[in-house]
C-alpha cells in the first residue's frame, strides 16, 4: 500500500497519486496479449518497389526536402554495459590458470573471447587502447596473456572506461584518417540525406543526464569538420528521458517495492518512455534510428538511398490523405477507406452500421492520424520485434510491429504465427506527427497502454516486477496510420555485442 509520506517522492517524478495506483492495479490485472491474425508479408501489409519505383519515390523526395523541416531522432541514452556483458564475466571468471586458457582456446568461435583478442587489433578503439598502457605496451600483455588486465583498461575507469560510457561516444569504424564514433556516422549519414532548407542537418540525441556533456565536449570537437566536409550547418540538439515515465517497481505481491530506506522504487519504463521526448519534436519529417545502426562509408549507400525511398513514401501518401479527405467531404467514402486499409487499417464490422454522417466523421478521424513509414529487412533468424496484422478489441485490424513479449506464447496458433513472420523490424521510421493542416498532433493520444509489458528484475538481491511503456515503435504507435516498405537486410547493422564490430560490415 501506498503512505501519506510516498507523497512527496512521487510528486517529484512528476507523477501522480492516480497514475501509480493504476500502475500497481495493472501490476495486479496484467496486460491483454496481441491478438496475431497473420504476420505482415511482401503485398499483403509490405510493399516492394521495383528500381524504377525507386528512382521516382526519390526524386519525389529530392524535390521536396528543400521545403521541409527534417530532424534525425536518434534514441541514444542507454550506456554501452551491455555490449561489454561477456567481457565483464570475464574479468570475474578468469584467473590466468592453464585450465583457464584450455577454455579460451578451446571456444574459437565468432563473438567468443578468443575471437576478441585474437583480432583485437582489427578494432577501432586499438590505438586508443595501446595508448592507455604504461610502461608496458599492449602487444607485451598479449604476450604475457594478461588478459584479464586488457580487458580492464577497455573497460574500466582506469583505463578508457568504455563499460560505463554510451555507444554513441564508443570508436566504432576505422578509416585512414582515424576512427569514428557512432555520433560521427549519424552526423555523415545526415548530411547524405536529412538535409533541410539552407543545407541545415538537424540531429536531436536522447541521452542520459550523466552523458550529455560528454557529448556535448564529442560533438564541438569534431562537427566542424563534417560541416566543411559535406557543406552543411549542422544542428546538434539533446533531450533526456523523463521523470515522469517512469514506472513504479512493485514486489511479487504486487505491493510497492521499497529501498532499504523505505522510499518508493522508480524504474526507466524501456525505450517507450522516448514516446515523449519525440513529441516535443517540431517538424515536417522525422527519421528516427538507433544509435548503434551504422556502417562504415562503403556501405553507406544502400541506407542513404532507402532512406529516400521511405521518405519520398511519406510525401506521396501524405498528398494521398488530403486527396481522400477531400473525397470524403465531397460524400465519397470508398477511396478514403481503402486508402486506410492501404495504410494498415481495416475497419471492424460496426463500421458498415454507422450512418453515412458517422462513418464519414469516423474516416476523417482515422486520416488525420500520425503517420509512419517503417522499412521492413527479410527475416535472417534475428530474435524481436515484426510486422503483423493484428485485431483489436473493437474488431479492427491493423498493421503492428510486435515483439515477443506481447505475445502468449502457451498459445499454439499465437506462437506459429509469430514464427512464421517472414520479415524482421530494424527500427527504420519516416514520421510525420501533424495532421494534414500542418498543426501538431499529441502523439500520446495514439498509444496502446494496453501493449504494456512485464518482466521480473532483482534490487538487492531482491525479487521485484517491473512495467515497461508500449515500446516506442511498437504500442507507442499502434494508432498511427502505417506503411511497411521492404528494404535491404545491409540497411540492419546494429552492435549488440562488441564482437559484432569484427563483422565485415563494420570493418
Amino acid at each position: 500500500m501506498l503512505n501519506p509520506s510516498d507523497q512527496e517522492q512521487i510528486a517529484e517524478h512528476g507523477l501522480s497519486t492516480e497514475q501509480i495506483t493504476y500502475q500497481i492495479d495493472k501490476f495486479k490485472a496484467g496486460f491483454p496479449p496481441s491478438d496475431l491474425v497473420k504476420p505482415a508479408i511482401v503485398d499483403d501489409g509490405i510493399v516492394k518497389f521495383s528500381e524504377k519505383e525507386q528512382k521516382e519515390l526519390i526524386d519525389l523526395y529530392e524535390n521536396n526536402f528543400s521545403n521541409l523541416d527534417i530532424v534525425k531522432f536518434v534514441p541514444a541514452s542507454g550506456a554501452a554495459s551491455r555490449m561489454f556483458k561477456k567481457l565483464f564475466a570475464f574479468i570475474d571468471e578468469y584467473k590466468g590458470t592453464d585450465t583457464d586458457y584450455e577454455k579460451l582456446t578451446a571456444d574459437q568461435g565468432k563473438g567468443s573471447m578468443y575471437a576478441f583478442f585474437k583480432s583485437i587489433e582489427k578494432f577501432a578503439f586499438y590505438e586508443l587502447l595501446k595508448k592507455s598502457f604504461q610502461p608496458e605496451s599492449l602487444e607485451e600483455q598479449l604476450l604475457k596473456k594478461n588478459y584479464v588486465e586488457i580487458v580492464k583498461k577497455l573497460l574500466l575507469a582506469e583505463g578508457l572506461n568504455y563499460g560505463a560510457l554510451p555507444k554513441g561516444l564508443l570508436q566504432f569504424h576505422n578509416y585512414p584518417e582515424g576512427s569514428r564514433t557512432p555520433v560521427e556516422e549519424h552526423m555523415v549519414e545526415g548530411a547524405q540525406y536529412a538535409k533541410s532548407a539552407g543545407n541545415k542537418v538537424k540531429i536531436h540525441f536522447t541521452v542520459s543526464p550523466e552523458h550529455q556533456e560528454k557529448f556535448e565536449e564529442h560533438i564541438a570537437e569534431i562537427k566542424p569538420k563534417y560541416e566543411a566536409q559535406f557543406g552543411v550547418k549542422i544542428e546538434v540538439s539533446y533531450s533526456q528521458q523523463k521523470p515522469s515515465t517512469d514506472t513504479i517497481a512493485v514486489d511479487l505481491s504486487n505491493e510497492p517495492f521499497r529501498n532499504a530506506d523505505g522510499s518508493l522504487l522508480f524504474r526507466p519504463a524501456g525505450h517507450g518512455a522516448l514516446l515523449a521526448n519525440l513529441n516535443d519534436i517540431e517538424a515536417d519529417l522525422i527519421f528516427l534510428k538507433n544509435i548503434d545502426n551504422v556502417v562504415p562509408d562503403s556501405l553507406k549507400e544502400e541506407t542513404i538511398v532507402n532512406k529516400k525511398v521511405i521518405a519520398g513514401v511519406l510525401i506521396q501518401y501524405q498528398a494521398k490523405i488530403k486527396e481522400a479527405i477531400a473525397d470524403v467531404k465531397a460524400g465519397n467514402l470508398d477511396q478514403a477507406t481503402q486508402l486506410l486499409e492501404t495504410m494498415g487499417y481495416v475497419p471492424g464490422s460496426d463500421f458498415q452500421a454507422l450512418s453515412s454522417s458517422d462513418k464519414s466523421s469516423f474516416i476523417l478521424e482515422k486520416l488525420r492520424r500520425p503517420l509512419r513509414i517503417c522499412g521492413m529487412v527479410k527475416n535472417d533468424g534475428d530474435t524481436g520485434g515484426g510486422p503483423f496484422w493484428v485485431k483489436a478489441t473493437d474488431g479492427s485490424i491493423s498493421l503492428q510491429v510486435v515483439e515477443t513479449a506481447q505475445i502468449n506464447l502457451d498459445d499454439a496458433e499465437q506462437k506459429k504465427i509469430f514464427s512464421s513472420a517472414s520479415h524482421f523490424n530494424p527500427v527504420d521510421v519516416a514520421c510525420y506527427t501533424k495532421d494534414p493542416d500542418g498543426n501538431k498532433i499529441d502523439l500520446m493520444k495514439h498509444r496502446d497502454m494496453d501493449t504494456c509489458f512485464i518482466s521480473q528484475k532483482s534490487k538487492d538481491g531482491k525479487d521485484l516486477r517491473a512495467m515497461e511503456l508500449p515500446g516506442l515503435w511498437n504500442g507507442s504507435m499502434a494508432d498511427w496510420n502505417t506503411v511497411f516498405v521492404e528494404v535491404p537486410l545491409i540497411t540492419f547493422n546494429p552492435v549488440k555485442s562488441v564482437t559484432d564490430l569484427l563483422e565485415p560490415e563494420h570493418q
